[in-house]
């Protein structure tokens, strides 16, 4: 019966530790876009690996890296 003086408050402490846990989460943002990261590894920005043939040198540059 004693060891459920030490049980108890230990068990309240580790869902208060879950639930701050879980509030932290909710604040910083965490839950906001749950799809977005799942699409975003299907969305390739690199530049191709198939090599242009007939193209000059500074068309291999991508648009980001392009000067207007």
């Amino acid at each position: 019966m004693r060891i459920l003086y030490l049980l108890i408050p230990m068990a309240l402490g580790v869902i208060g530790v879950a639930l701050w846990a879980f509030l932290w989460a909710v604040r910083t943002g965490q839950f906001d876009d749950l799809e977005g990261p799942a699409h975003r590894i299907l969305m390739d920005d690199d530049d191709p690996r198939i090599p242009q043939y007939g193209r000059r040198p500074d068309d291999n540059k991508s648009l980001n890296d392009r000067e207007n």
